[in-house]
């Protein structure tokens, strides 16, 4: 991590912003074909496994690979739709919630969070809930994180069948699903600050389709308008996303900062971009966020423009910007990086536990000088 000592003085946002200063502008075609085709081959193939295809046919197996990538990359417009400026692609953002967000029980409030990981002030912090320090804890931290994507769609089920009727009648109860079981974010022990009365609004609206979307699949399951079988398939679709989006997370970043104020250039020198291999980048790290660092670098930048935007950076920037610092030859390559950085912290960590006095503040200095 040598390499990531520069000083902020040594990457130019200004210059870097001049190279590509026009590729901010989304281009509203791009965007719808590319949702509504990535949604309808999802629909299609969710509709094969479950009435066309021979059961546990390799042809089965194929049409729901392809349907959880399909509803992966769908699902991750969401993303976009945080970082798109206010009042623009309002329509889209319904379309997306009606089509996507509400039937798979991520609807769009749930990602507003995402903001509080932009800034350097809350990155790598409490504040920041899509943001774990892996790359400083032992590596079963990652096994772990790994393991939430089995439990997420029963519990996304519990928050919106159960929990939300719930919360509208106890005011406590309510805060604390509001707070506790409202973001899609890395950290179980996230706490999200109360909404603004203008997302309250929102969230009010989505939590109710939600949960008439619940109990309209339960209605139509008890009466048998929807077989059984509905339910472990859909399951299966929805851990597949969240587990594809799991690995994509931890390919995300290095996640070597333990908290603490962190500037704008550490931040980028945290985030991971992608470059090589587009087609199977594109598969794992859909919507442009296999360039997660230029992501960092340029929040506001459409998803279409990122690879023609870091091509152009790493052709005109100088030869020793740190931006070239930020890329990955592949995601194997990432993860089996931070596996070592996780493992050599724990060592660090047994080792000074086991030399210090039990008195002796000295864990947290070795964590940071893994780091």
């Amino acid at each position: 991590m040598a390499d990531r000592a520069h000083s902020s003085a040594d990457f130019s946002l200004t210059q870097a912003r001049h190279i590509v200063k026009d590729l901010f502008t989304p281009n509203p075609a791009i965007y719808w074909a590319d949702f509504l085709l990535s949604t309808i081959v999802a629909m299609v193939c969710f509709c094969l496994v479950r009435r066309v295809l021979t059961p546990n046919s390799p042809q089965q197996a194929l049409a729901f690979i392809v349907s959880g990538i399909c509803f992966y990359r769908s699902v991750l417009f969401t993303h976009e739709l945080v970082h798109l400026r206010d009042k623009t692609f309002r329509v889209f953002a319904v379309v997306w919630n009606l089509l996507v967000g509400i039937p798979l029980l991520m609807p769009s409030f749930m990602y507003y969070t995402h903001v509080d990981h932009h800034m350097r002030k809350h990155f790598a912090t409490e504040q920041d809930g899509e943001y774990l320090p892996l790359g400083t804890t032992a590596p079963w931290h990652i096994l772990v994180y790994l393991c939430q994507p089995f439990v997420i769609p029963i519990l996304a089920v519990l928050r919106f069948m159960v929990f939300a009727p719930l919360s509208w009648i106890s005011p406590s109860f309510r805060e604390l699903i509001r707070r506790r079981a409202s973001s899609m974010v890395m950290d179980p022990m996230y706490i999200r600050p109360l909404p603004t009365r203008k997302v309250m609004l929102i969230f009010r609206l989505q939590e109710v389709l939600c949960f008439l979307w619940t109990v309209g699949v339960a209605v139509a399951m008890i009466s048998g308008k929807v077989p059984i079988g509905f339910l472990p398939t859909a399951y299966l679709l929805s851990v597949l996303v969240l587990f594809l989006n799991a690995l994509r997370t931890l390919g995300a970043h290095r996640y070597t900062n333990a908290g603490g104020d962190v500037t704008f250039l550490d931040q980028l020198l945290d985030s991971v971009n992608y470059p090589n291999h587009p087609f199977l980048s594109a598969l794992w790290a859909p919507v442009g966020l296999r360039f997660h660092a230029l992501h960092h670098l340029f929040p506001s930048m459409p998803y279409h423009n990122l690879a023609k935007a870091h091509k152009r950076l790493m052709a005109q920037l100088p030869a020793d910007s740190p931006y070239r610092l930020t890329e990955s030859p592949s995601l194997t390559a990432a993860l089996r990086q931070l596996w070592r950085t996780s493992r050599a912290a724990a060592a660090a960590k047994t080792v000074t536990s086991a030399t210090l006095p039990p008195h002796h503040g000295g864990v947290s200095h070795s964590l940071t000088q893994v780091q």
